[in-house]
This record gives structure tokens, C-alpha cells and sequence, in this order.
């Protein structure tokens, strides 16, 4: 017995896990003491009553979960989602509607920070060459009943397995019957980087990768890495409604869809099962998409709605007068910036890019647009984010030299352009069409007439990704933490088809940043992207224009929140104080 004992001990000693309980760690290790068992003979038959109790233990299912509170939030969101299926979406519009609500992942964001902690996984190992990544999956975990659905299973190994083959093989079937881009897992290179996914044992994955990826448990925290359920998807199949997957979700999630309005309407019901019951705090979630900042305002002071999204700069002191109101805030993780379409023409040419980014003036764009509630960018990134480039300088702005630029470059002229603008609010650019405005009187001031064009903004972003734009609105807010998330997914070669709206392709750029993937060495990484920075300034793919503060209205009766760092608003753990 003192045998077994000490070999738990020297294993659990050994493991690379991270995990959120004893019981993780106990379950591998009797595990792996099991499959050496012919060594230890007797000692192993005195043993087994003891890695019984701990597999019984371990296995045991989940607590049931406390009554919901009887209790109704809504949320005044901002837009319509396009969809409810994370895989297809880069946009917090997506995140907060079907990601976070209806879906987990193999591992987490710690609430209100960037930390990666165990989510479907309760544990994982990572090998000593860091190419492969051992899972160890969450037992009793129950995915939701629906009026749609009813699963005959809990989650498993073959729920990750679907999820991830969906994205990485264009052969396997249910990719076939519902084709869809999957933007994320291809700006990330992860269609390259994860070469084999396994399936060890029923609560057991293993993910091999082609190469070292510095980044990827944060990758996997994302909201596009949801985790499906394989059944439902068998189900869907068989009834020819693939598709159904996007518009009728099925997830582990806190939080149970019940159905969509468009411009309208998201109805929620908390989730009895969910495995962590005290994250449900709700028995009912309403969105109610509300366009209009004014509007959302009004709303949330009449109590029609409890939380509400993007308020307007203009509307921050009253919001903060209203004794029935609170607002928390902090530093945005964001970047607005203006995209030039380098597959158009003249924005091919380097110089006509430099002469728009110069005859920009950000500081009445600053003042005008945010009110107070924005600072300057120069980087492709935040300077909360490591590896800024706080030496990066903007070119001074200088119409006069800016005109003289573009007849250089043989555009004496000017020329015709179509800027568009968002539709909607968001924390990195909180009136677009205004901007817009401004950037379309700086450039007639040099002879570029820009015509002024939005739509509504699932078509906008669809737009955009196909490349329909001269130069357009956009902006950023990090996903995961890591640098690669805003020089890769922004600015590199893979990520043309996807969030890369300037349509960029530097090799230059992109062999740095793909080597910077490629080493843990932060030191070493910080380096290549200073190196990869100071090639965006010189070649002006985007126009950074500003970072802002990020401000969150809520009712005074609003308890357990907490502003998502990387944009989405999430509610899980988020109730309502008894009147």
C-alpha cells in the first residue's frame, strides 16, 4: 500500500496540470498507477480499495445544482447577432449571444481577466517539447434540453472531437452539408498549426500540433472554440437541417436559448443543470437589441433593462448623477483604426496610404468622437497589451505634405474613394459615422473624395471580409491576452479571407510574427514583434486612430458583474438584489 501511496505522490508531483481540484489530479494519477500495477503485485491488491474510493469520488456526478432564482435581466444590446454558432464569428456582438450564454470551452478566461483556467477540461498536460496537449474532461457535465433537442448522453471526448474536425477538415460531413468559413480558426493558423486531435478515452483528448504555438491555450479560451454537441449534430444531419445549428443552438453553457427576433428580441432561461450551478443567478435573460445609444440610456434609467451596452461619451456624466445607476469602468483593451483595402487600387501604393494616414487629423477626432473618453494610438496594439512599441511615433499631421505626396505618387488629382462606416457603437469607436465625416472633410482638403457608405452590420462585416471596401471603419478589442492576437489576426497573410480588412500580405511582416509564434521565450518574442511594429508604422496597412476607455451602466441592483476585458459582456454569476 505504502507503494501505491508514494507513486500518487511522485505522479502528482510530476504532472504539468492545471486544475481547479485535488480530485483532477487524483484521477491521473490512479490512472497512471493502474497501468504500472504489475509492479507493484500485493501491494496493488491492498491498494485497489483506495483508487476505488477515489474513483468513486472523482467520477461522482456533479452537486444538483440549487434552484434559479426566480428573477428577469435585461440586457439593451447594441445589434442583431448574425448567428448563434461562435465558430463563424469575430465580433463581441456574436460572443455575448450565443458564446458565453449557451457554450463553454475546453478552458476559460478567469472572470473579468485574462488568466486561462480549466473550463470543460478540468486538466491538461502539455509535453516537455511542447507539441502535444493532453485533456482530461469535466464528468456529469449535461448539455441542454431543448424544445429542439433532447441529449441521451453527457459531454465527451466526442463532442471535442466534432468541434474541432468540424473546423479543420473540409471532408468531414457535417462541414459538407453546412459550409461556413470558420475566420477565426484560419486567422490563427490553427488549421495548420493542430495536426492530429485523438480521442484516448471517453473523458480523455490529446491535440498534437505541427509546431511549437506559444499562444494556444489562450486560443482555445476563445469564444470560436465552443464546444458542440456531436449528437445534436448527428441529429441535424439525419433531418437534412444542418444549418439549424447556427439559428438553434445547443450548448453546456449557463444559459438555454429559447428563441430570436430579429432588431428585437433574445430570450434565455437559466439553466437548471449547468455545472456550476452558482454561476445562474437568473431564471430569465432577455436581450432587448436596442440601436439607439439615447434610447438605451432611457431605458436602463427606467429600469426597463438592467444592463446596457456602448453609452455615448456625451452621456457619461449623467449616467454617473443618477443615484439609481452605477458605472464601473477601466482601461479599454481596444484599438479603432481605418483599414486601407491593399488589394484596391491606389491603396496598393504605399505612399498614397501614407499621404491618407497623414492628412488624418486624430486629435479633432478624439475630441469630437470621444469626448474625453480616448486616447491616441500609434500601435497596431494597446499599450496595455506586452510587446507595445511605445517608441512608435505617428507622422505629423501635414496636409499641405500630405497633397504633395499623392501627386508623387502620380495622383496630382486626388481620386475618388468609398469610406464606410459602422453601423453600430462600439467601446473602440463610439460614432463611427462621425468619424467618418471628418476623415472624409480632412481628405477633400488633399483632393480624395470620399463617398461615405454603411450597412447593416452583419452585411458589413460580410462585406468586408470579402473585400467589397476601399477603406473602412473598423477596430479591435484583444481576445486572448497574447500579441499574435492582434499582429496575426489583424495584419497576417492567413488571415486575408478573415479580420485582416487591410488585405495585407507583407512577408517581411508575416515571417516575424509566425516565428514569434513559434518560441515560448517572451524576451525573444518581444523582439520579433518590436521588429513587426515598427514594419507597420513604415508601411501603413491601417491607420491606428485611438484607444478608449471602456464604461459599463448597470442598475444599482446588478450584483456579480464584471467587464470582460476583451469586449463581450458575459452573465454568468450575474443576479439581481431583492427590492
Amino acid at each position: 500500500m505504502n507503494l501505491v501511496r508514494g507513486r500518487l505522490r511522485r505522479v502528482r508531483a510530476r504532472l504539468a496540470v492545471v486544475s481547479i481540484d485535488r480530485c483532477a489530479v487524483d484521477r491521473i494519477a490512479a490512472r497512471r498507477v493502474a497501468i504500472h500495477a504489475p509492479r507493484f503485485r500485493g501491494a496493488v491488491v491492498r491498494g485497489i480499495a483506495a483508487l476505488a474510493a477515489c474513483a468513486a469520488l472523482c467520477n461522482a456526478p456533479l452537486p444538483a445544482s440549487a434552484a434559479v432564482p426566480d428573477k428577469t435581466l435585461v440586457f439593451c444590446s447594441e445589434g442583431s447577432p448574425a448567428g448563434f454558432d461562435p465558430a463563424q464569428y469575430t465580433t463581441s456582438v456574436e460572443s455575448t449571444a450565443s458564446a458565453y450564454p449557451v457554450y463553454n470551452r475546453l478552458v476559460e478566461f478567469a472572470k473579468g481577466g485574462t488568466k486561462v483556467e480549466p473550463g470543460l477540461a478540468e486538466s491538461w498536460e502539455i509535453a516537455p517539447d511542447g507539441l502535444t496537449y493532453t485533456f482530461h474532461l469535466r464528468h456529469g457535465v449535461k448539455f441542454q434540453t431543448t424544445p429542439y433537442f433532447k441529449p441521451t448522453r453527457e459531454f465527451n471526448a466526442d463532442d471535442v472531437l466534432f468541434t474541432f474536425d468540424r473546423m479543420r477538415d473540409p471532408d468531414n460531413a457535417f462541414r459538407k452539408a453546412y459550409p461556413v468559413r470558420f475566420p477565426y480558426f484560419t486567422d490563427m493558423g490553427l488549421d495548420k498549426s493542430i495536426a492530429k486531435i485523438e480521442k484516448l478515452d471517453p473523458y480523455t483528448v490529446r491535440m498534437t500540433l505541427s509546431a511549437v504555438n506559444a499562444p494556444f491555450l489562450s486560443d482555445l479560451a476563445m469564444p470560436f472554440t465552443s464546444l458542440l454537441s456531436a449528437q445534436y449534430a448527428d441529429q441535424l444531419l439525419k433531418s437534412n437541417t444542418a444549418s439549424d445549428i447556427n439559428q438553434k443552438p445547443v450548448g453546456t453553457g449557463p444559459f438555454i436559448f429559447r428563441s430570436y427576433t430579429k432588431d428585437a428580441t433574445i430570450r434565455f432561461d437559466g439553466n437548471p443543470d449547468y455545472w456550476k450551478p452558482g454561476d445562474v443567478q437568473v431564471s430569465k435573460l432577455i436581450f432587448a437589441i436596442t440601436i439607439d445609444p439615447s434610447v438605451r440610456v432611457q431605458k436602463l434609467k427606467r429600469n426597463e433593462c438592467q444592463v446596457m451596452a456602448y453609452p455615448k461619451p456625451a452621456d457619461l456624466d449623467m449616467i454617473r448623477s443618477d443615484a439609481n445607476l452605477q458605472m464601473p469602468s477601466q482601461a479599454g483593451f481596444n484599438l479603432g483604426y481605418l483599414a486601407y483595402n491593399t488589394q484596391h487600387k491606389p491603396f496598393d501604393n504605399v505612399d498614397v496610404r501614407r499621404a491618407l494616414d497623414m492628412a488624418i487629423d486624430k486629435d479633432a477626432i478624439i475630441k469630437s468622437v470621444y469626448q474625453g473618453a480616448g486616447q491616441r494610438a500609434s500601435a497596431p496594439m494597446p499599450p496595455t497589451q506586452w510587446s507595445y512599441d511605445k517608441d512608435l511615433k505617428d507622422a505629423p499631421f501635414d496636409p499641405a505634405k500630405a497633397k504633395a505626396m499623392l501627386a508623387k505618387a502620380g495622383f496630382a488629382n486626388g481620386f475618388d474613394v468609398t469610406l464606410w462606416a459602422m453601423p453600430v457603437q462600439r467601446p473602440y469607436n463610439p460614432n463611427a459615422r462621425l468619424m467618418a465625416e471628418m476623415i472624409q472633410a480632412d481628405w477633400e482638403k488633399i483632393g480624395v473624395h470620399a463617398k461615405i457608405v454603411t450597412y447593416e452590420w452583419a452585411e458589413y462585416m460580410k462585406r468586408a471580409q470579402a473585400g467589397e471596401h476601399d477603406a473602412m471603419l473598423i477596430g479591435w478589442t484583444g481576445d486572448n491576452g497574447d500579441p499574435d492576437n492582434w499582429l496575426a489576426v489583424l495584419l497576417g497573410c492567413d488571415a486575408i479571407n478573415g479580420s485582416n480588412y487591410a488585405r495585407w500580405c507583407y512577408k517581411p511582416f508575416d515571417d516575424l510574427i509566425v516565428k514569434a509564434r513559434a518560441t515560448t521565450d517572451i524576451g525573444t518574442r518581444t523582439k520579433l514583434y518590436t521588429q513587426a511594429q515598427e514594419i507597420f508604422k513604415d508601411q501603413v496597412p491601417y491607420t491606428p486612430i485611438a484607444h478608449s476607455t471602456v464604461y459599463q451602466p448597470l442598475g444599482k441592483n446588478v450584483t456579480g458583474f464584471a467587464i470582460d476585458p476583451f469586449g463581450p459582456t458575459q452573465f454568468a454569476g450575474v443576479g439581481l438584489k431583492s427590492p
